[in-house]
């Protein structure tokens, strides 16, 4: 080849290629996937500026819309790009560029769209790319002490991308310290709002990794001796738009067994404060992030039934001090939204019911289809937050503490409710606990919630 410039030509005459992905076994059977992956890694300066040129026609091939048009094509491209190491080179590529320069800064922009455009296609392969090098050089470009930009806010998207359903990526990121690094990034919100609408946007998706790795029970102990209980504390009361995210954090971080030493913790450093201003008054500012009044609540009390699950000893007997205190009115507050939620799901339970006698009447069959769909809309109407509100009612009942138990049943009769109704409710919920756990988890807790509900 006479020079870098033929070459360049050569690569710029294959974008044709990108608008027939039903050639694109050519491109691997002529092995230009070979060739062009080669061009990747080579060390030559000069081909550096061809770097571009490569990511470009990568980033043109690897198009969602494009890919989808022959799936075919589409997975004999991936699996050669995968093949030879793709994501290792992109990594490697992406290291010797410099930021200051705005070309370099879009070939680093454009070579995070080919990550995206590959994984959106084929889910599986974030745990490869994570481990070819890609989770790392994301995290320390994520701390890196640069100005916010278009590339910070892609690289939290591509974070949130990998960690999706993948207790692999969610390992290794914890592993590289990466939960330090995302709660001192977020940080920064915890008096500050984000100056922009990106800004926010980058702020969520990180919100959203820290989520998603605390899924896992080795990164809810590095949660705990990294101070996140504290951090997400400090923005529960500040008041900034990191609250709502924040309420989500802590939901996550105290749920089930696994999170009994957060749900300790959190007692120790006064989060009882913060948290039951929130339960008792629904904050009017949720519009602005976005958040709906039922996804609070329902935030608010998952955490205090977790906590009512797995606190023990003085911590138990603060928490349910809190319910005694000022005449039993968090009590109140409870059976009001017990009342308020109860009305949604039983009206949308006599919708469905009517929708189910309509198709039986028309000889129609209720497959598992529909009844998934109408257990959906169950949800939707507030049944989980339902769910959560009884089994606050049922434990506080069982507590020993005779007053919490007078009043939560002296306000259902005032009001009409029944006990009846309680239980059926918690019988619901018991059948469904623990998913994704053992046999003997579920059945203890099953055991353990039907036998508060026979004492209520």
């Amino acid at each position: 080849m006479e020079s870098e410039l033929d070459l360049n030509d050569i690569i710029q005459e294959m974008h044709v290629i990108a608008t027939m992905p039903d050639l694109y076994h050519l491109l691997v059977e002529l092995n230009a996937v070979h060739s062009l992956l080669g061009l990747l890694s080579h060390e030559n300066t000069d081909i550096l500026s061809l770097n571009d040129t490569v990511v470009d026609l990568l980033q043109e091939l690897t198009d969602i819309d494009t890919l989808h048009e022959s799936e075919e094509g589409a997975e004999v491209l991936i699996d050669a790009l995968l093949e030879g190491q793709v994501v290792a080179l992109l990594v490697q590529s992406m290291e010797r560029l410099d930021e200051q320069v705005k070309e370099e800064a879009d070939g680093i922009y454009n070579t995070l769209a080919i990550v995206e455009n590959m994984a959106e296609f084929r889910p599986g392969l974030c745990t490869e790319a994570a481990q070819q090098g890609l989770m790392q050089w994301l995290l320390k470009r994520i701390k890196a002490k640069m100005p916010f930009d278009a590339n910070k806010l892609y690289c939290s998207e591509i974070l949130a991308i990998l960690l999706q359903n993948n207790d692999t990526t969610r390992e290794l990121l914890g592993e590289l310290d990466g939960i330090d690094v995302l709660l001192q990034q977020l940080s920064v919100f915890k008096r500050h709002n984000p100056s922009t609408a990106e800004e926010q946007e980058m702020m969520e998706n990180l919100f959203d990794a820290l989520c998603s790795c605390l899924m896992l029970s080795a990164n809810r102990d590095r949660f705990l001796r990294g101070e996140g209980l504290q951090l997400m504390n400090l923005m529960l009361r500040e008041k900034k738009l990191s609250r709502t995210s924040a309420l989500k954090v802590l939901d996550h971080g105290m749920i089930g067994p696994e999170g009994t030493d957060n749900c300790h913790k959190f007692v120790d450093i006064l989060g009882l404060r913060t948290i039951f201003p929130l339960f008792m008054k629904t904050p009017k500012k949720m519009k602005k992030t976005g958040t709906s009044e039922k996804e609070h609540e329902e935030h608010i009390c998952s955490i205090i039934a977790s906590m009512l699950r797995n606190l023990k000893s003085q911590q138990r007997s603060r928490l349910l001090n809190k319910f005694t205190e000022n005449d039993c009115e968090k009590v109140d507050r409870l059976m009001e939204l017990h009342f308020k939620y109860l009305e949604g799901v039983q009206q949308a339970d006599k919708k469905i019911e009517g929708e189910k006698h309509e198709m039986v009447r028309r000889g129609e069959i209720l497959d598992d289809n529909m009844e998934d769909e109408f257990y959906l809309r169950r949800l939707d109407a507030g049944l989980f937050v339902l769910q959560l509100i009884c089994y606050i009612m049922v434990e506080i009942s069982n507590s020993g503490i005779s007053q919490l138990q007078q009043r939560v049943h002296q306000i259902l009769n005032l009001r009409g409710g029944s006990v009846k109704v309680v239980r059926h409710i918690m019988r619901e919920y018991a059948e469904s606990i623990g998913d994704g756990k053992s046999a003997e988890f579920k059945e203890a807790e099953r055991k353990r919630i039907m036998d508060l509900v026979d004492n209520f």
